[in-house]
C-alpha cells in the first residue's frame, strides 16, 4: 500500500508543478527538481527514502540515451570525432584543471583534488539533453557540441572508474580492469548489429505491438546492464544500442516505444535528485554551500567560455555552450558517494559537494533563461548597425529579400549571366551569403533613399522575396508610389499575402508553398497508380481552377461570410468539371470501341 501512495505522491507532484514551470518559462527539469524538494525528507516528508527512488528512476536516463543514439547515425557519429575527442577532451581536462587547483588552494591533497576536479567537470547529460530537445536547439550549433562533450565526458567515465582504486576507494565496479571494458564495448559493436537486427525482425514477424515493446526495453537495459557489468557507464551502453539499431527500418517504431518510459522515468530521476537536496545545511553552513554552488557554476562556465573562444568559430558558441554545461553532473553523486565510506573526507565536506551539485543542476534553467537575455541584447545591439551603402550597379534586377528565395533566384539570374543587385534585412543572413561568395547588401528594402541609391529607378524588374509579410506589403506600396512603371514580381506568404499583393497591383506573384505542393501532389497520384495523363489533366484543371478562384476571393476576402461562401461555390464547381471530364472521357472511349468495331465488322463479313 505504501509503494502505491508514494506513486501517487509523485504524480501529483509532477502533474502540479511541471506544467506550471514550463508555463513560466523556467522548464520542466526546474520543476520536477522544486517538486522532488517538496515532497522529499527535507521537505513534507512525503517520501522518505529518495535513494531506492534515485536507483530505479537512473533507467530514465538510460533510455534516454538509448533514444539519442537512435537519433544519430554512424555516418553522423564519425561526423562527430573532431567535436567528441577534441572539444570533450578539452572540456574535461581544462575544466577539471581548474576545479582541482581551487580544491588544492583549499587544502586538499593532490590526489584528492585530482579526483573532485575530474568528477565535477562532468556536467549533465540527463539535464542538459531534454532541456536542449525542449527547446529545439539539438540540432544548434552548440546543441551538437553540448552532446558531443557529453558523450565525452561518458567515455571519461571509463577511465575515472579504472583510477578509483588508485586513491583506496572500493567500488562494486572500481576494481575491474579497463581492458574487460574496451573488451565489452568492441564486442557489442562488432555483434550488435546482426544481431538486434535478427531480433526485431523476428519479433516484428511473429509478435504483437507489446512484445515489440518489451523487446526494446530488453535491448536497452541489457546492453546497460552489460556495459555496467564490463566497469563502463550504463548511459554508454544504452546509446551504443540506440547507435546499432539507427540505421534499422524500426528505428521510428523503437522510439515511439520507449519514448513514454523514457519521458517518465527521467522525470521521476529529478525528482529523486530534488529529495536528495539536504536543506538542513542551509541552516548549518549556508555560506559554504552556496559558495561552492556558485562556484562551481562560475568556475566551470568561465573556463569552458575561454577554452571555446580560442578555438575557430567560438564567437558563436562559446557562451550558450558555456552556460549550457556549467552545472555539476549525476555521476558526481555516485563518486560522493563512494567517497562517504572511504576516509579521504570528512563526512561534513562530501554532504555540502553533494548539495552544491544539486543546487548547480537546479540553478542550471537558469542559465539558459540568462543566455537567452544576453542572447537577446546582443541582436539589439546589432539592429544599429548602420545600413550598408548600396552602390548603383546598373544591374536590371534588384532582389528584396535574400534568403532561401531570393539565393535561388540569383542563383538563376547569374547561371544566365543577368546582374542584380541584392538587399536584405537580416545582418547575419548578409553576413552568412558572402562568406559563400554572394553578393547583397544589408539594408531596408522599403526605404525609398536606400533602393533609389540602389538605382531601382534604372531597374526593369524587382523580385520582392521577403519572409516577413508587412515588411514585404511596405516595400511593395513604397515601389507602386515611386516607381509605378517597374515590374514587380513577388513571393506571396500564404493567400491572404496574396490578396494584399493584389490590392497594391502586383499581379505577378507565386505563393511559396505553391509549386512544391503541385509537384508533391503529382507524386502522391502517380504513387497511387493513377495514368500519368489523367494526373497532368487534373492538375491543368486544378491550377486554372485556383487562379480563378483567387480572383473571385480577392474580391471579397475582407468579408469572411462571402469568402467562406466563394470556397464552397468554388469546389462545388471544380468537383462538376471533373465529373463532366470523366463523362466526357467514357464517351469518348465508348464512342472509339464503336468505330472500332463498326471498322471490324466489313472484315468478317467478308
Amino acid at each position: 500500500m505504501a509503494s502505491f501512495t508514494t506513486l501517487a505522491v509523485l504524480l501529483a507532484a509532477t502533474v502540479l508543478f511541471v506544467p506550471l514551470f514550463r508555463r513560466l518559462g523556467l522548464g520542466s527539469v526546474l520543476g520536477y527538481l522544486a517538486a522532488g524538494v517538496l515532497i522529499g525528507p527535507h521537505g513534507l516528508r512525503a517520501v522518505a527514502d529518495p535513494e531506492s527512488l534515485l536507483h530505479t528512476a537512473e533507467i530514465g536516463v538510460v533510455l534516454l540515451l538509448f533514444v539519442i543514439g537512435l537519433e544519430l547515425q554512424p555516418s553522423r557519429l564519425w561526423a562527430l570525432r573532431r567535436q567528441v575527442f577534441g572539444l570533450g577532451s578539452l572540456q574535461v581536462i581544462g575544466v577539471g584543471t581548474a576545479l582541482g587547483l581551487v580544491a588544492y588552494s583549499f587544502g586538499l591533497s593532490w590526489q584528492v583534488a585530482v579526483l573532485i576536479g575530474w568528477t565535477l567537470a562532468l556536467s549533465s547529460t540527463a539535464l542538459v539533453l531534454p532541456t536542449l530537445a525542449e527547446r529545439k536547439e539539438l540540432t544548434s550549433r552548440y546543441g551538437r557540441e553540448s552532446f558531443a562533450i557529453l558523450l565525452f565526458q561518458d567515455l571519461s567515465v571509463i577511465l575515472l572508474l579504472a583510477v578509483l582504486p588508485l586513491f583506496g576507494i572500493a567500488g562494486s565496479r572500481a576494481g575491474l580492469r579497463p581492458g574487460m571494458g574496451a573488451l565489452a564495448l568492441a564486442a557489442v559493436v562488432v555483434l550488435g548489429r546482426p544481431v538486434l537486427h535478427w531480433l526485431f525482425n523476428y519479433v516484428a514477424r511473429f509478435g504483437s505491438r507489446e512484445v515489440f515493446t518489451a523487446a526494446a526495453l530488453l535491448v536497452a537495459l541489457g546492453l546497460a546492464l552489460l556495459m555496467d557489468a564490463a566497469g563502463l557507464s550504463m548511459s554508454l551502453g544504452a546509446f551504443v544500442a540506440g547507435v546499432l539499431l539507427a540505421d534499422s527500418e524500426f528505428r521510428h517504431e523503437l522510439e515511439a516505444s520507449i519514448a513514454p518510459f523514457e519521458t517518465l522515468l527521467l522525470g521521476l530521476f529529478f525528482i529523486a535528485v530534488g529529495m536528495s537536496v539536504d536543506m538542513g545545511l542551509f541552516v548549518v553552513a549556508p555560506l559554504e554551500v552556496l559558495g561552492m554552488a556558485f562556484g562551481l557554476l562560475a568556475i566551470k562556465a568561465i573556463t569552458l567560455y575561454v577554452l571555446r573562444r580560442c578555438l575557430p568559430q567560438g564567437k558563436e558558441s562559446a557562451r550558450p555552450l558555456a552556460f549550457a554545461l556549467a552545472q555539476g553532473g549525476e555521476f558526481a553523486f555516485v563518486v560522493f558517494r563512494l567517497l562517504d565510506s572511504s576516509t579521504l573526507l570528512r563526512q561534513t565536506l562530501v554532504d555540502e559537494l553533494t548539495l552544491a551539485v544539486a543546487l548547480s543542476m537546479a540553478l542550471s534553467p537558469f542559465f539558459f533563461i540568462a543566455n537567452d537575455w544576453l542572447a537577446r541584447r546582443a541582436a539589439a545591439k546589432a539592429a544599429v548597425r548602420p545600413y550598408d551603402a548600396v552602390p548603383d550597379e546598373g544591374a536590371p534586377v534588384v532582389i528584396a529579400g535574400f534568403g532561401r528565395v531570393g539565393q535561388i533566384v540569383g542563383r538563376l539570374l547569374a547561371a544566365q549571366g543577368v546582374p542584380y543587385t541584392a538587399v536584405d534585412i537580416d545582418a547575419e543572413q548578409v553576413d552568412a551569403v558572402r562568406r559563400f561568395g554572394m553578393k547583397a547588401y544589408y539594408g531596408d528594402a522599403s526605404r525609398h533613399d536606400l533602393m533609389e541609391a540602389a538605382g531601382l529607378e534604372r531597374a526593369r524588374v524587382l523580385v520582392l522575396a521577403i519572409d516577413d509579410v508587412e515588411a514585404s506589403l511596405r516595400t511593395a506600396e513604397m515601389v507602386r508610389k515611386h516607381y509605378p512603371k517597374l515590374q514587380i514580381v513577388a513571393r506571396a506568404r500564404n493567400r491572404f499575402h496574396a490578396y494584399r499583393l493584389l490590392d497594391l497591383g502586383v499581379e505577378r506573384q507565386m505563393r511559396e508553398t505553391w509549386a512544391s505542393s503541385i509537384a508533391l501532389g503529382r507524386f502522391a497520384l502517380e504513387g497511387m497508380g493513377v495514368p500519368g495523363g489523367e494526373v497532368e489533366q487534373l492538375i491543368k484543371h486544378f491550377i486554372v481552377h485556383d487562379e480563378d478562384m483567387l480572383k473571385r476571393q480577392h474580391a471579397v476576402y475582407h468579408d469572411e461570410s462571402k469568402l467562406i461562401q466563394t470556397a464552397q461555390e468554388a469546389r462545388a464547381e471544380f468537383k462538376s468539371i471533373l465529373e463532366q471530364d470523366r463523362d466526357a472521357a467514357k464517351r469518348l472511349e465508348r464512342k472509339i470501341a464503336a468505330d472500332a468495331q463498326r471498322e471490324t465488322e466489313p472484315e468478317q463479313n467478308s
